[in-house]
C-alpha cells in the first residue's frame, strides 16, 4: 500500500475533523471545531497561493493520503514566522539565584518568566496520524517532510525553528500545570481555555496572564512536576526531535507545561542534509532508502522510495516515480531514510 504527503487543500475539512475528534485534548493545531479547520485549510491555501519569498505569518497544511485509495489518514503543520501577527507567548525557566552572608547559605529560586523570545521563528506542528496508520513509520514520513518541505522553499521560513509537544494530561482531560499556575487567573478550565485558544487565538493571555515571575516553589507538587515533561504519547515526537538536532532550552507551553524544542533552521538534519537533482531515469537497483519529494507549494509531493545518484542526476524506483507522478527530467528533493 502506498502512502504520500501532498499540500492539504479545502476539500480536506471533513477527514481532518474526524482526526480531530480523536486527539483527546490538548492538541491547540488541530481543534475539532469546522469553522476553525476552514479558516485553518483557508489561510493555508492562501499561503500555497502566494508566489513571492516575503516574509510572514503564514501556515502550510499538509495530509498524509493513500495513494490508492484517496483517504487522508495524517496531517501536519508548518508555521513561517510565528507571532507576527498576533504574540507568541512561552513561559521560560529562569534561575535567581541569592546568597545571605548570616546564614552562610545561598538560595536559587526557579522562576517561569511569560516571554516572546520566540517571535518571528517558524514552528513545525500539528502532526497527527490516524490511529490505525501507526505502524510502517508513517510518522516518520508525515515529520520528516515537513523538513523537505521547508527546505524546497527555505526563503519562506525563519532562521529559527521550535516544535511544541503537547504536556502532561490527567485521566480527566485536564492539565495539572494549568491548574496549578495560569487556571487561578483566568476563572475556567484547561479543557475550555486550550478551546477557546484554538479558536480565537492568544490575545486572551496578553488581557489576563500575571507578567511578573511565577515561583516554582510556590506551586502545587502536580504543577512543579509536570514543568517540561512531554505526554506519554509524545515521547516518540521528542526523540525524533532530538535526533533532527532540536533541544529543550527551558521554553514551556503556557497552557500544559509541555516542552518546546528548538533548533537553528539550517542546523536541523533533514533540511542541512536535503539534496536535489533531475530524475534520470526509473530503476529497480536503485539502492538507498529515502524520502523523495517534488513540487513546487500546491503541488508538493512527498514519498518513501530508492533513490540512486548518478553523475548529477538521480535514479529512482517506479513505484516512488508512480506516486509522485515524476519522469525523467523532473526535479525531486530526497534525504535518507
Amino acid at each position: 500500500m502506498a502512502f504520500r504527503i501532498r499540500a492539504a487543500k479545502t476539500g480536506d475539512l471533513q477527514p481532518l475533523y474526524e482526526m480531530a475528534k480523536l486527539t483527546g485534548g490538548g492538541f491547540t493545531n488541530l481543534p475539532p471545531d469546522r469553522k476553525a479547520l476552514s479558516a485553518k485549510l483557508a489561510r493555508s491555501a492562501e499561503a500555497y497561493d502566494r508566489s513571492d519569498d516575503q516574509g510572514g505569518d503564514e501556515l502550510f497544511v499538509i495530509v498524509l493520503e493513500n495513494a490508492e485509495t484517496g483517504e487522508v489518514r495524517g496531517t501536519a503543520q508548518m508555521f513561517t514566522r510565528v507571532g507576527q501577527s498576533s504574540p507568541f507567548y512561552s513561559y521560560r525557566l529562569a534561575t535567581l539565584t541569592q546568597h545571605s552572608k548570616e546564614l552562610a547559605r545561598t538560595f536559587r529560586a526557579e522562576m517561569l518568566n511569560l516571554v516572546t523570545d520566540l517571535e518571528g521563528s517558524s514552528e513545525v506542528g500539528g502532526l497527527f496520524l490516524h490511529p490505525s496508520e501507526r505502524a510502517g513509520g508513517l510518522g516518520l514520513l508525515l515529520a520528516r517532510s515537513r523538513y523537505l518541505f521547508i527546505a524546497m522553499h527555505r526563503a519562506r521560513f525563519g532562521d529559527r525553528i521550535l516544535a511544541e509537544l503537547r504536556g502532561v494530561i490527567d485521566e480527566r482531560g485536564g492539565s495539572p500545570f494549568w491548574d496549578g499556575v495560569a487556571g487561578r487567573f483566568f476563572g475556567m478550565g484547561f479543557q475550555e481555555a486550550d478551546y477557546f485558544n484554538a479558536i480565537n487565538g492568544h490575545q486572551f493571555i496578553a488581557d489576563l496572564m500575571p507578567k511578573h515571575p511565577v515561583y516554582i516553589a510556590m506551586l502545587p507538587e502536580t504543577a512543579r512536576s509536570a514543568i517540561g515533561l512531554p505526554h506519554p504519547s509524545g515521547r516518540a515526537a521528542m526523540r525524533m526531535l532530538e535526533a533532527e538536532g532540536f533541544a529543550y532550552e527551558g521554553y514551556v507551553d503556557i497552557f500544559d507545561g509541555g516542552p518546546t524544542m528548538t533548533a537553528r533552521t539550517d542546523r536541523v538534519e533533514s533540511i542541512c542534509n536535503a539534496r536535489s537533482g533531475l530524475v534520470a531515469e526509473m530503476s529497480g537497483e536503485a539502492a538507498i532508502k529515502a524520502l523523495v519529494a517534488t513540487g513546487h507549494l500546491a503541488e508538493f509531493r512527498c514519498c518513501f522510495g530508492m533513490i540512486d545518484e548518478r553523475e548529477g542526476a538521480v535514479a529512482i524506483d517506479p513505484a516512488c516515480a508512480a506516486t509522485l507522478d515524476v519522469r525523467p527530467g523532473d526535479a525531486v528533493w530526497w534525504i535518507a531514510r
